[in-house]
């Protein structure tokens, strides 16, 4: 299968006392570049997240985002902690003793009092299992969101291929008959420049020239260029650098041929690939 770099996913799992969340975001990049958000009871577990991502992901910006969200106690759960109330009343009646002017203690403070209901800690470490199951699930919809995008640049690809191999397929057959054309003019128009030059060196100055604007060669390596890229389609995979490498040679044809173009047909058959090519360029760039 084909990846995009793109993707989002995000999954949420109720645990003991709240709920943890883990979100994942990807856009493009050269290599793969991984941030985090975590909260700080759960910065611990960057280095698993962190592992677990680049097993499963070779190019891309990556932000994740883990969060625990604790929930509010219900009634039921609040239960005072009696000795704590017993010290508190007692410090309060001593302090009060020896200051008589001191304010005694608010049931507002009494109830905010660190403890006041028990043992309200919560075991983060605990979580480690939870978060990385929850990870695993989010990391199977993350891949299979850039999946479906990868699956539709490659579409667009193989597209942008068959357009262009259309093109080299109806220059390629008139291209003999226009250069021999052409070479007649050239052949005419020298022999009218140099007058008493002989037919030898007039035919030798258009060999020469008929050389340089053969474009046979280069409508054969951009065929072959052609199926490099559509074999790697095929082929799947982590496949944008390669096809990136792919495009450049693709574009360096394309030029080349613009360059010994002699003839109209050439010319604008020159200026419809790089088009095609910056294209297929532009999707490519999002390739994982």
């Amino acid at each position: 299968m084909i990846y995009s770099m793109t993707g989002y996913a995000v999954k949420t799992r109720d645990v003991e006392r709240g709920t943890l969340q883990l979100e994942l975001k990807g856009v493009n990049s050269r290599y793969l570049d991984l941030h985090f958000k975590v909260g700080e009871e759960l910065r611990f577990l960057e280095i698993p997240l962190r592992e677990l991502l680049a097993s499963r992901l070779a190019r891309g910006k990556i932000e994740c985002r883990l969060a625990f969200n604790g929930a509010a106690a219900r009634g039921d759960q609040l239960l005072l902690n009696g000795d704590l109330l017993a010290t508190l009343k007692d410090l309060n009646a001593r302090v009060r003793a020896e200051l008589p002017e001191a304010q005694p203690l608010s049931v507002n403070e009494v109830l905010r009092w660190p403890g006041v209901f028990g043992d309200q800690t919560i075991d983060f470490a605990a979580m480690g299992p939870l978060v990385l199951e929850l990870a695993r699930t989010v990391i199977d919809e993350f891949a299979a969101t850039r999946g479906r995008e990868g699956e539709k640049l490659a579409a667009m690809i193989r597209e942008r291929v068959a357009r262009m191999r259309d093109i080299v397929a109806a220059v390629g057959p008139r291209i003999p008959e226009a250069q021999a054309l052409f070479t007649d003019k050239l052949k005419q128009r020298l022999l009218e420049a140099l007058g008493n030059a002989s037919d030898d060196r007039v035919l030798q100055e258009v060999a020469v020239f008929a050389t340089r604007i053969d474009v046979a060669e280069e409508l054969s390596r951009l065929l072959t260029h052609l199926d490099e890229v559509e074999r790697i389609l095929k082929q799947g995979g982590a496949c944008g650098k390669r096809l990136d490498f792919l495009m450049q040679e693709l574009n360096r044809e394309a030029n080349t041929l613009g360059s010994k173009s002699a003839i109209t047909e050439v010319s604008q058959a020159s200026m419809e690939l790089k088009l095609l090519i910056e294209q297929m360029r532009e999707q490519i760039q999002n390739l994982e």
